[in-house]
Formats: C-alpha cells, structure tokens, sequence
C-alpha cells in the first residue's frame, strides 16, 4: 500500500517501536511538525546515508509536544512505527518547506527463531559483562525483537541500516547473532589487553625461578 508522508531525512536508523526525542529547530521541520498537530497524521525519517537520501525509512507518529521556545523551537516525543522504501522522492513537498515522498509500506515477516533468540540474549550478557558495563539484557523481555536491542550491538550507521532493510525477523536475528559471534572475541581479547597494559609499570613481587 502506497501514501505519500512529510519527510524527516536524519542521519539515524530508527527502528520501529523506538522512542525517539527531537529538538526541532529548522523553520522547515517546524512547518513539518505543525502540520502533523494539525493532521494528526505522521511522518518519516528516512536514513541519510553516503551523502543522500536512503530508500528506507521509519514511519513516525508524533506523541507529544513536550516544549515549546519562545523562538517557535520545539521538543517533540516521538514512536517508530513502520518500516517503508520510497518510491518517489520531492526534495520539497507541493506547497511546503519540507521534504516528502511517495512511499510504500515494508512488510514485516514476524518468523522468529526461538533457539537463535536465546543465543543473541546470551551472547548480548556475555559482551556486556566483557565491557564491564551495567547489563540491561538482564531484564530482557521474553518476547525481545531485534529492533529492541538494534542500537545496542556496536553497530554503525551502515549496519543498522543494512538492519532495517531486512523484512524478516530471522534474518535480522541471524545477522544480529552473527555479529555478536565476530565481535565477542575481539572485545574480550582487547580487555586481556588492557589488563596486560595495567599492570606494567607495577612493582612486581615475583619468585625468581631456581636455576
């Protein structure tokens, strides 16, 4: 099913379900913002990516105006809801500041793999226990989608993208686990050498060997 939407083009991957909090500034994305109160209608924010506008985006609802500025500024509160690929892109939209584009919906496969799931949640408590960081998979819903832990993998721009393209829950929890599986001795290879690193340079106490 194809709508045309007013777009948002930011640097980001936004995953569906995600919160996210703008500060808009632009009078062109105030315009935008407006005519959602308005509407009550939603937006996009396709990623921009290598110098242009990628295909795929988030299609995002706006749920509250938290601040308004003097200046017209605004603090927005918003939800990630669907994934779409635009099909034809209006560097302006007809008779407005902003962006917008005809776009159509990207179905989503929702065929989850049970066993790869409960290895991405390992393998997620692993690499935060070898970062030594706060583990907040520990609480991890049951039902967890890779969405949920999407920007919390060390990936880059391009690889969360590459993320959001994929329309099967599957296939992103394989990417997701494969990822994990390359990085995990990395990290815990970098903490040895951290540890290596910590304790030249201290008096050590060591039994010299009987020759």
């Amino acid at each position: 099913m194809q709508k045309y939407l007013p777009l948002f083009p930011l640097n980001i991957v936004v995953f569906p379900g995600e919160k996210l909090n703008l500060h808009i500034f632009e009078p062109r994305y105030k315009q935008l913002v407006y005519d959602c109160i308005e509407s009550g209608g939603t937006f996009g924010i396709p990623t921009y990516i290598n110098n242009g506008v990628g295909l795929y985006g988030t299609e995002i609802k706006l749920l509250q105006v938290e601040k308004k500025y003097e200046n017209g500024e605004m603090d927005i509160r918003t939800q990630g809801i669907g994934i779409f690929k635009i099909v034809e892109f209006d560097k302006q939209a007809p008779g407005r500041l902003y962006a917008g584009g005809q776009v159509e919906e990207v179905e989503n496969l929702e065929d989850e793999d049970i066993v790869t799931k409960e290895q991405i949640r390992e393998k997620l408590r692993e690499l935060y226990t070898a970062l030594g960081i706060s583990n907040i998979f520990l609480d991890l819903p049951e039902n967890f989608t890779s969405y949920d832990v999407g920007h919390h993998l060390g990936l880059n721009t391009e690889q969360e993208y590459t993320l959001l393209q994929c329309n099967s829950e599957a296939m992103r929890q394989e990417m997701i686990l494969q990822h994990l599986q390359q990085v995990l001795p990395i990290v815990a290879e970098t903490e040895k050498l951290k540890e290596r690193v910590k304790l030249n340079g201290h008096f050590k106490n060591l039994t010299p060997p009987n020759f």
